[in-house]
Parts: C-alpha cells; sequence; structure tokens
C-alpha cells in the first residue's frame, strides 16, 4: 500500500470512509453504494481475500485485515490512515452479528462474550481509534449499523439484543459529548434483512434453521436497502443529522410481529 498523494489546490479532495464489516451482506454493499457517491471506501474485514476481491471493483478502493476486537490491530489500522490519507470523513461501524437463540436460562456465556465485544467494544475500539482524524476532517460523520434489537427485546435473542442495546448506547451518548463538535453521529437500526450469511451464521451454518427466519415473508430487506439507507444518511448536508433510523420490511412491525403468508 502507498501513500495517497495530496489533492491539488484546485481540486476538491477525494472524501475518505471507512467501512468494517466490509466483505459480505450490508458492509459490502454500503462500501459500493458509498463508491457510487464518489467516496474512496476503505474496507475493513478479517476475511482479506473477500475485501480484496471487492477493492478490485471499485475505484481507488483499499483492503484492510481487521478484527474489530484487537485494539492494537486497531490502533495500527487508525495510524496507517493517519500516514496515508489526508482525511477520514466517514466511520460506518458495521461489523456485527448474532450467535445463537438460546433463552436467558440456558444461553452460552461465550457466546454472549463474543457478541459483545464485536457488537459493542468493536465500535468502541475503531470510534475511539479514528475519532481524532473524523474531528479533524472538519465534516465527520459516525454511523453506527445498530438493529431493531437495541430497541425492544425478544424471546431467545437476550445476549444478541443486549449487545445492540450497548452499540445504540454508544451511539446516543457519543452524540451528546460531541455536540459542538464538526461530527455527526449516525445509527441506522434495520429490521428483518435477509443476507446470505447473518441467520446462517447466528444458527451455525444450519441452513434449515436459517430459512426459518424469513419463512413466508415475501419481502424481507436486503442489504442494497440498508446501503442505501446509510449512503442518505451521509449525503445530507453537514448541518443535518440524522439521530436514528429504524428501517423494516413493509411485513415487520416489530421484532415480534411478521406477517408470513404461509
Amino acid at each position: 500500500m502507498t501513500a495517497v498523494p495530496d489533492a491539488p489546490a484546485d481540486r476538491p479532495r477525494t472524501r475518505t470512509a471507512v467501512v468494517t464489516g466490509a466483505s459480505s451482506g450490508i458492509g459490502a454493499a454500503t462500501a459500493r453504494r458509498l463508491a457510487a457517491e464518489g467516496y474512496r471506501v476503505v474496507l475493513a474485514a478479517r476475511r482479506t481475500d473477500r475485501i480484496e476481491a471487492l477493492a478490485a471493483e471499485l475505484p481507488d478502493a483499499e483492503a484492510h485485515r481487521l478484527d474489530v476486537t484487537d485494539r492494537a490491530a486497531v490502533d495500527a489500522f487508525a495510524a496507517h490512515l493517519r500516514e496515508h490519507h489526508d482525511s477520514v470523513d466517514v466511520l460506518v461501524n458495521n461489523a456485527g452479528g448474532a450467535l445463537g437463540a438460546d433463552p436467558v436460562a440456558t444461553g452460552d456465556p461465550a457466546d454472549w462474550r463474543t457478541m459483545y465485544e464485536v457488537n459493542v467494544l468493536g465500535v468502541l475500539h475503531v470510534t475511539q481509534a479514528l475519532l481524532p482524524a473524523l474531528t479533524a476532517s472538519g465534516d465527520g460523520t459516525v454511523v453506527v449499523v445498530s438493529s431493531t434489537a437495541g430497541h425492544g427485546t425478544y424471546e431467545g435473542g437476550g445476549g444478541y439484543v443486549a449487545a445492540k442495546h450497548g452499540a445504540h448506547v454508544i451511539a446516543e451518548t457519543l452524540r451528546l459529548e460531541l455536540c459542538g463538535e464538526p461530527v455527526r453521529v449516525i445509527e441506522i437500526a434495520p429490521g428483518m434483512v435477509k443476507t446470505d450469511e447473518f441467520a446462517t451464521t447466528r444458527f451455525r451454518g444450519d441452513t434449515a434453521k436459517a430459512a426459518k427466519v424469513y419463512a413466508g415473508v415475501a419481502e424481507p430487506l436486503t442489504a442494497d436497502d440498508i446501503a442505501d439507507t446509510i449512503g442518505w444518511a451521509v449525503t445530507r448536508p453537514p448541518h443535518v443529522n440524522i439521530d436514528l433510523l429504524v428501517v423494516r420490511p413493509r411485513a415487520q412491525a416489530s421484532n415480534t410481529k411478521v406477517h408470513r403468508t404461509a
């Protein structure tokens, strides 16, 4: 990876957007959307092959292997961005995920810990590491991709719900703490989104269980739907902050109320 040269004074600088969890699903779709909006996109995820392939599709994109739960790796990533980019303008905290659907009484503490580390501490690590650069840009934006699970409970979701409530609280608190600074804090809370991996990962590769999540739902949201929402929120005029945007498919009225045709 080489240093990015400064833009000539008579040409507007290219704005940089960092997307975590960019190897698939909402993260990959968001990277494509922000690239289409003219951002230089920095793709961060653990699966190097996937983000490198995506970076090859996008103009002037970079791929960086990153585990957001590893603070030393996150700090090194931030140092690289400081060295090779004239600014960091947007951070999309998308890395996250769910494990299991056991009740609280029998939930695996290891699963709860893993979900907390990626959904909460991962957001904390990357936001803390990049916040100085986002502030220095003079017009920074932090996006936290949470979930409707961060705003309401449901049976079998205790660990994931707790973690996403944590992500929601980070966004809400950070917005209060940064009031007066040139940084917006946006939370996007998706409901039922059908991607290739989310439910399958949750049920540890059990595709039959994963399919039941979406059974009978004619049109669950897609990764592109959420990417469009993120792209719209990020590209509002600088004085406009989309504090919280909850996005559900029409068939889903709440976490527990879903219209199914069969």
